[in-house]
């Protein structure tokens, strides 16, 4: 039975002076009682302009929709309806789920408060009926310690538990629809299967329809029964998630599943060893007797190897003097180290030059690791100049230019220099620097840790994408457990020099062995 109608759905935004957007292009979709429809595609393509259409969130007047614009809900025409009737509907009926729960959430009322905020606009309950309600829904969406999180503020939340509390929130009174717009984006992969498990759970418990929006398409095929793919405010694709997935039919749907690296676990499986490191040591020297000879060293690497498959993320995590880095410095020739480096074409770590166009670097530091007397343009031509010396000046800058756009800048700062520039934009410069050479091996050493939360996301993000876009392999370098378990296949921990667990990210996340290794992990609980 059908429990939501949109038809001929157009969305329009009004652009003084010149003509008016269109974001949403006659769209029909519908949503059955207690089935979960999935909306995917990129940024822009209208997924969320959509959604915010149905429950008349949109800037009116600003926006408009066009006079054919039908979404039918309880044999109700939603659009246009008057927002005194939507307030009957908004979080009772139908309720909606934010991206970012810290901007959906007020930093100044305490959880329990802002919970029983829906409850007593929507129902007639006493103080101690509200209280009992909001416990029984922290229970419902898995809040540990329901009871004192009643009383704490969001930011004393991780991330995934500000999410339960906005689906606690979006469910308190029983909605017939739940929309949820990338409500896991911001949260790390293991959190994200949380919520997707909790939301499944949820729906089956309470007979709930879902709309779920995301770009992530693995997300999208766990969870929907049926799939719309967008693009440019237009609908490509509409089916079942087995007719989207198996037999897909427009070339855009083709192309969004054949590069999403994780819903082909078995290729990933398959992926051939691309590089191979060898009983490496890294020493300094540590003491000297009377005549200036060492007489002992100081072992910041000791006797580490390790393989690297094409495609694949290895995280490399330790705390502050783990040899993480020496590790990195010595793999890339910038440090004296004994042991061997191969690459699958026979390249070895001694023809410098031939080896550093297949494996480039990313450092910390956003701010120190570009030159502040070179504009962009110079800067991530360098490279091009060194490895490709026969290329002419238009070509040079058209590849800088492509390259640019794949990490989301803007050609139009090819003569700016590093200062105007955000920690989050001069990242993407430095990865746009490394990228221009085609390498097939990126090391990431520390790349998120200098900027803030929302950016680390973005920057995380976009090294996924680029990885499925290119089969780049990464080896990504963090003490933090977080950023390596949103972005690493396999996981080396390191302590004191040496390697004391590796295996998959499942492995050491979900069944760890070694004491340090358990610490580690608590630890970035906290």
């Amino acid at each position: 039975m059908k429990i939501l109608d949109i038809k001929h759905l157009s969305v329009y935004f009004k652009n003084s002076g010149q003509a008016d957007f269109c974001a949403v292009n006659d769209v029909s979709l519908s949503l059955e009682q207690g089935k979960i429809l999935g909306i995917v595609g990129e940024s822009g393509s209208g997924k969320s302009v959509t959604a915010l259409s149905i429950l008349g969130l949109l800037p009116y007047p600003k926006a408009y929709h066009s006079e054919n614009s039908s979404v039918i809900f309880d044999n109700k025409e939603l659009i246009g309806l008057p927002d005194k009737d939507f307030q009957q509907i908004r979080g009772n009926k139908i309720s909606f789920v934010f991206q970012e729960p810290m901007s959906s959430l007020n930093p100044l009322h305490k959880i329990g408060a802002q919970i029983a905020e829906s409850l007593q606009l929507h129902q007639n309950l006493s103080k101690q009926e509200i209280k009992a309600k909001t416990l029984e829904l922290l229970n419902l969406v898995k809040i540990p310690e329901p009871e004192q999180k009643l009383k704490a503020y969001p930011f004393e939340l991780s991330g995934g538990q500000r999410q339960r509390v906005m689906i606690a929130m979006a469910i308190a009174n029983n909605p017939q629809i739940l929309i949820a717009d990338e409500p896991t984006t911001a949260l790390d992969v293991t959190i994200q299967e949380q919520i997707i498990d909790l939301l499944l759970e949820l729906k089956h418990k309470l007979n709930m329809s879902i709309i779920f929006i995301s770009h992530n398409l693995r997300l999208v095929h766990k969870i929907s029964d049926y799939i719309a793919v967008m693009y440019h405010g237009n609908l490509l694709e509409y089916g079942t998630a087995k007719q989207v997935f198996e037999a897909p039919e427009h070339g855009y749907t083709k192309k969004l599943i054949s590069s999403d690296l994780l819903l082909n676990l078995q290729q990933k499986n398959d992926n051939k060893t691309i590089m191979s490191v060898q009983n490496i040591e890294v020493a300094f020297p540590r003491k000297k007797n009377i005549w200036g000879r060492v007489i002992a060293d100081f072992k910041a690497v000791n006797d580490v190897s390790f393989e690297l498959k094409q495609s694949e993320t290895l995280g490399i995590v330790g705390e502050s003097g783990s040899g993480k880095t020496s590790l990195a410095l010595a793999v890339i020739n910038l440090l004296k180290h004994k042991g061997n480096i191969v690459l699958i074409d026979g390249k070895d770590s001694y023809n410098l030059q031939k080896f550093s166009k297949d494996l480039q670097i990313v450092f910390q530091d956003p701010y120190n690791s570009l030159n502040p007397r070179m504009t962009v343009q110079e800067i991530i031509g360098e490279g091009l100049s060194v490895h490709f010396p026969k290329l002419t000046k238009p070509e040079k800058i058209n590849k800088i230019k492509e390259i640019l756009n794949e990490v989301n800048l803007t050609e139009d700062i090819l003569n700016k220099y590093p200062h105007e520039f955000s920690g989050g934009q001069r990242q993407r410069i430095a990865l746009a620097r490394a990228l221009v050479l085609k390498p097939k091996i990126i090391i990431l050493d520390e790349p998120t840790s200098a900027l803030d939360v929302t950016v680390q996301a973005q920057i995380v993000e976009l090294l996924k994408t680029l990885q499925s876009k290119y089969k780049i392999s990464y080896m990504f370098i963090s003490h933090d457990m977080n950023a390596i378990r949103a972005m690493s296949h396999r996981v080396m921990v390191m302590q004191n020099g040496k390697v004391v667990e590796h295996g998959t990210a499942e492995q050491i996340f979900k069944h760890p062995q070694q004491p340090y290794t358990k610490q580690l992990i608590k630890a970035s609980l906290l």
